[in-house]
Order: structure tokens, then C-alpha cells, then sequence
């Protein structure tokens, strides 16, 4: 992995990097040595003090292989690039309701505060780190082989963490960045951390173009619909268009790690893809296992990917080692206690005994050939791309050349279970779930084999993934288009008035919603490919730990749109043909609305968070409480005028 030739630092670049600019990208730059007496040590943190001592620990054991997942080979350097995930602090309880409290919605629980509220309390963390739950950490790894040195070798890694989950911007940056650390030593962060302050802050679902030296980082970010609440963005950023609408340009990412490889990940796993789909959608606990960090860590943010466009709001962690204080909980489950929803990636063998209680255990990825976890299984290629999958069960027996080998060997891996990839690795599935989506073989028969050629192999992986990720976000829209009438806005109809308060959202029941949905069907998408018990998923789904954060926060961006609407209604609204049609009660109503929507316009100026139109729509407001003063009874208006706050509004502005 090398430097991209047509980079270069630019000379006359001296200034100081601006660090709250930088904090939009990035929390920190760290250098990290593995040292044979102490252990993992940080040589530099940039900038100094930003971190814990805690975090910095923890930074710091994540940041290198699992002695037992290295490459044992004799060449002089290898790199690598992946990344972890872990939990910076706790946030304060959000009063999100429980999995046990799903049966009924309560509008005044899901929308007590007003949407200008919401966006005054997603303010205040703005380009707030420490607000920030989860920290990520991308990792170029450098291990170099040099027989002059104690154990024949040294490690040192270079790390980016940020609290965004911008694979598709700090992979590439770290292709810069890692190898220019190891040409030039502490400058190289300098450089790197002005440049990235020179960025202009993040815009979720757009391509961005970010100049580093002479080169241009050209990359799609995640939607901000995908992104967690806690990455510290405005509440008004997360209103784009969600699931369950299907997304006109394709283009577009729709979810987290758009740019991971699903097909090479789970090439030999790939009848499997919709179990696991259906396992991540209704937020059951995952084990990955594979021999390298890049491995793991390409298959969770792979599994992440393809419950797009749904917000994943289970913990994942691309890579999980034995030093992540969450060890210590998972370690202590006895049997028959639950394990929590979270994805873990992992590349150690112990887990596979520590963490037994897990109920889904997937393996995936080839070790390296003379890693002392080769496979002795060989790989040889067929005409077709399914025919591959090693996992057991007889849905993948069907697609492949029966025989008794491939039977007993089906029925010996189930037997023995995760445990047989203590001696051999191999890729499979244990799971005892019975799915209720089918494996679509038109999908798979699409897939094109590109044979041994690694650069044919590559871009026809990119065609793969993009049929791949393309039928799985059309399936999850589809599994969430029943939810659709409990988003739907409503603008106000001719004639009436835009100064009333616009009714509520319909209110959510889930008997009554699975009740109506067994009534009249899941879709003709969905019921094509699912089994007759596609009813289950869905009160899986309700129950499990993706359905309320998405429900509520598609929910509040709803009650914004509809807010926006009526707010635009009131622009256009023509005062004086409106109040004419009015009873005198109808108009001091009116009178009253109007009022109340100006002090609440004047109170977000005075907060700072008006929008640009603030002084036009208060304009229009005092214009409008002026005609409707100006026609009620003169013994009213002067009973308004006591109130001074009042009176003031009235004074009409030129």
C-alpha cells in the first residue's frame, strides 16, 4: 500500500491548523509504537490532551493485529489499513422508550417538544467531540521485518479518530497519510491536520471534493439519516429524504460504509447474505470472526451496509479485542443470560470460548498462506459465484453437486460448531434461526466470477456489490414501506388556515399495525420472496432495537417537514382575503395564532437560531397581526394594548 504518486506536500503550507475546524473531521492524529517491554505506547497525540488517559489506553490496544491473526512471512514491511469503534462515554438517558413499551405511541411522548426545540438541544453539542458516544479509530499498521532488531521486527501504527464514520474519506486519507508518517515522522501530522482544517465542514449525502497536498479527495459521505444523532450534527441536518421512500438516484449512498466490499467479504457466505440481513434487521447479536483486522472489520461495516437505508442503532464494532472494557460484561454473561445487540468483529480464537453465549457466530475471509491459520480447504473456482458457500445447511447443498463428502461434511461442521475453527479455518455460518426471507437466485445469478485475475477480480467486484447493495436496499425499503402513513405530512387545504396549529401525525399501535398489515398483505415485493411467516419478522422487528430510534427520528423529521410546510403557507397566506370569509370569533382566533407564531419566531432570533428567512416571515407576521387588529371591536384593541408585550408587536415596521 503506497502513497499515491501525484502527492506532494506543498512547501509554502506553514499556517497553524485551525482546530476547531479541524474537529469537524477529526478528534486526533495519534502515533502509536508497539513496545517489546511496555507494551502499546503513544508516541504523539495531536492534538496534545483531546484524549482520556482511559481513551488513550484504549486507543492504543486497538490499534494493532492480534499477535495470533499477524502474517507470519519474512518480508520486510507489511501495512495494512482497518478500523475500530468504541464507546467514548455515556450519554445522558435520551427517554427513548423500551422494546417493552412499543405496543402504543403516545404523539405527546414522541413529539412534547416543539422541532425548534429539538434543534436548540442538537446545537448546543455541534462540533462537540466529547458529546460525541462513539469514537472511531482508522488504523494504518506498519509491521517491518529487521533481523537487527529484539523479536526480528518492529509495529507502529498511525491512527485517525474522529467521532464520524467517514470510511469512504480516512481510508484513502490514510493511503497519504501513513506511508508520508514513515518518509517524513512528526510532519507529516502537521501537514495532514492543516490541510483537513482547510476542509470545508461536512455535508452528509454530497460529494465532497477535499483538497489534500495536490491531490483531491473525491468521496460520498453517508446520509445524514444514517448517521447517529450523537456524532454532534444539527437535528435540521438529519430531515433528508429517509426510508421507507425508495431513493430516486441510486448514486446516492443510502447508509453507512457504502464503499465496503460485500461481495469479496462474503463471497463464500453469499446464500447466507439474507440471514444475516434478516438477523441485523431486528437486531440479534453477531460474532465475526476472521484471521486479519481488514477481514473483520470489511465484514461488519458490510453487515451494516445492508440494512440501508434503516438507521442501525445496535453497537458494532468492526474490531473488538480482549483490552475494550465491554469484555469484561460480555465475559461475565452466564449461560441463559441474553447477550446484548451488537456486532462483533473480532480475529482472536479466544473469543470463540469467551463469548460462547453468542447465538450467531459468522467466519469469513482466507488467512494468509503461510499464516499458522490456513485454510486446508482448498478454493478452487466454479462457474458460479453461490456454488462456493461453506457453510452448512441443505439450502446450500442444493445449489452444489450433491454428494455424501459434501452431506457428512455439512453435518460434522454443525456438529462440532465455531469451535472446529480452532484448527482450520474455513467460512461458515452457525446459527439455529430460521429465516423467513428466501435466498434470491435471480440476484446470485447475476454475480459474475471473475476468476484468479486480481485487477478483473476487482472491478468485477464493483459490479457485484452494486447489484448486491442495490437488491438489499430495495428490500429493506420495501420491508419499511408499511410504516410510510405514520410519516405522512399534511399541508393545509384551500381556504383554510395556515395560522392554526396543523394536526397531528396518526399515532402508532402495534397491534393495530400488525393487525391492519395482516389484513392486506406485506407487498408484492416482499411476499414473492418471503416465506408465510413474514408477519413474525415483523414483530421481531418491532421488538428488537433498530425499530424505535429509527421510528422517532423519522417521526420528528416529519413533524419538521410538516412544520416547514404550514410555515410556508403562512408566507403565501393573503391576510385579508382570509379574515373576510371569518366569523369575529374565527378572527380574534387568528389574532391569537398569529401572535403566538411571531413571539416564537422573535425568541429563535434572539437564541440564534432563526432561519435565513426569520426577518421576512416576522415581517409578514406583524403585517398580518396588524390587519387583524386593525378590524376588531375598539373596546378589544384596547384591551390588547395592555399588555406592553403585545403592543409592541403591533408597531408595524417600515
Amino acid at each position: 500500500m503506497s502513497r499515491s504518486p501525484s502527492f506532494s506536500v506543498k512547501q509554502e503550507l506553514s499556517i497553524k491548523p485551525d482546530l476547531e475546524s479541524l474537529q469537524q473531521w477529526v478528534v486526533a492524529f495519534c502515533v502509536i509504537r508497539f513496545d517489546l517491554e511496555q507494551g502499546q505506547l503513544i508516541e504523539d497525540c495531536y492534538p496534545p490532551g483531546c484524549l482520556t488517559q482511559n481513551e488513550e489506553l484504549e486507543v492504543a490496544f486497538s490499534s494493532f493485529p492480534d499477535s495470533v491473526s499477524q502474517h507470519q512471512n519474512r518480508s520486510s514491511i507489511h501495512d495494512c489499513i482497518f478500523f475500530f469503534r468504541f464507546q467514548r462515554q455515556k450519554s445522558p438517558p435520551q427517554g427513548n422508550l423500551t422494546s417493552s413499551e412499543i405496543t402504543e405511541i403516545d404523539d405527546k411522548e414522541i413529539s412534547s417538544r416543539s422541532s425548534k426545540d429539538k434543534i436548540f438541544n442538537r446545537s448546543k453539542s455541534r462540533n462537540n467531540s466529547r458529546g460525541s458516544e462513539y469514537l472511531y479509530g482508522y488504523v494504518f499498521n506498519r509491521q517491518r521485518h529487521d533481523e537487527r532488531l529484539k523479536r526480528g521486527g518492529e509495529q507502529k501504527s498511525v491512527v485517525i479518530l474522529s467521532h464520524c464514520p467517514y470510511s469512504s474519506v480516512f481510508r484513502p486519507l490514510l493511503q497519504i497519510m501513513g506511508p508520508l508518517y514513515f518518509d517524513i515522522g512528526k510532519k507529516a501530522i502537521e501537514h495532514i491536520a492543516a490541510y483537513v482544517s482547510m476542509w470545508p465542514p461536512p455535508v452528509p449525502g454530497k460529494l465532497m471534493e477535499l483538497p489534500i497536498g495536490n491531490a483531491m479527495l473525491k468521496v460520498n459521505l453517508p446520509p445524514s439519516h444514517s448517521l447517529p444523532l450523537e456524532s454532534g450534527m444539527l437535528f435540521e441536518e438529519s430531515t433528508s429524504s429517509m426510508a421507507p421512500f425508495l431513493p430516486n438516484n441510486q448514486s446516492v449512498p443510502q447508509g453507512l460504509f457504502h464503499d465496503s466490499d460485500i461481495f469479496g467479504t462474503f463471497r463464500g457466505l453469499l446464500l447466507q447474505l439474507w440471514v444475516l440481513w434478516e438477523l441485523l434487521l431486528i437486531g440479534e447479536p453477531i460474532l465475526i470472526i476472521a484471521p486479519t483486522p481488514p477481514q473483520c472489520c470489511e465484514a461488519v461495516a458490510s453487515l451494516v451496509s445492508l440494512i440501508a437505508p434503516l438507521l442501525c442503532s445496535i453497537d458494532f464494532r468492526p474490531y473488538f479485542t480482549i483490552h475494550d472494557p465491554e469484555f469484561a460484561h460480555l465475559n461475565a454473561l452466564q449461560e441463559g443470560d441474553t447477550f446484548p445487540p451488537m456486532v462483533l468483529g473480532v480475529t482472536n480464537l479466544f473469543f470463540l470460548k469467551s463469548l460462547r453465549n453468542i447465538p450467531h457466530v459468522v467466519s469469513v475471509g482466507s488467512p494468509a498462506p503461510n499464516s499458522n491459520r490456513a485454510t486446508l480447504a482448498s478454493r478452487a473456482s466454479t462457474g458460479r459465484i453461490a456454488g462456493r458457500a461453506e457453510g452448512f445447511g441443505l439450502q446450500q447443498l442444493s445449489l452444489k453437486k450433491f454428494s455424501p463428502s459434501n452431506l457428512l461434511n455439512a453435518v460434522k461442521l454443525r456438529r462440532d460448531g465455531p469451535l472446529c475453527l480452532m484448527t482450520e479455518h474455513k467460512e461458515a455460518i452457525w446459527s439455529t434461526y430460521a429465516a423467513t426471507t428466501k435466498p434470491d437466485t435471480s440476484i446470485l445469478n447475476r454475480l459474475i466470477d471473475a476468476g484468479m485475475s486480481p485487477r478483473v477480480e476487482e472491478s468485477m467486484s464493483v459490479v457485484n456489490n452494486e447489484i448486491l447493495r442495490r437488491h438489499f436496499l430495495e428490500l429493506t425499503t420495501n420491508f419499511l414501506a408499511p410504516f410510510g402513513p405514520y410519516f405522512r405530512t399534511i399541508t393545509p387545504s384551500e381556504g383554510s388556515s395556515p395560522f392554526i396549529d396543523p394536526p397531528p401525525l396518526p399515532s402508532f399501535n402495534a397491534d393495530e399495525f400488525l393487525s391492519s398489515l395482516s389484513a392486506r398483505g406485506a407487498g408484492k415485493f416482499l411476499l414473492k420472496r418471503m416465506r408465510s411467516n413474514w408477519l413474525d419478522l415483523y414483530r421481531r422487528f418491532l421488538r428488537g432495537s433498530n425499530f424505535m430510534p429509527w421510528f422517532q427520528r423519522r417521526r420528528a423529521a416529519a413533524e419538521q417537514e410538516q412544520h416547514r410546510l404550514w410555515r410556508q403557507a403562512r408566507m403565501r397566506t393573503d391576510i385579508q382575503l382570509l379574515i373576510s370569509r371569518m366569523s369575529e370569533l374565527e378572527i380574534v382566533d387568528s389574532f391569537n395564532a398569529i401572535e403566538r407564531h411571531l413571539s416564537q419566531e422573535i425568541q429563535l432570533q434572539q437564541s440564534g437560531l432563526a432561519a435565513a428567512d426569520s426577518a421576512a416571515t416576522c415581517h409578514k407576521l406583524r403585517g398580518d397581526l396588524q390587519a387583524v387588529y386593525n378590524i376588531l371591536p375598539k373596546d378589544m384593541q384596547e384591551l390588547l394594548l395592555v399588555n406592553p408585550q403585545r403592543a409592541a408587536l403591533l408597531q408595524v415596521q417600515n
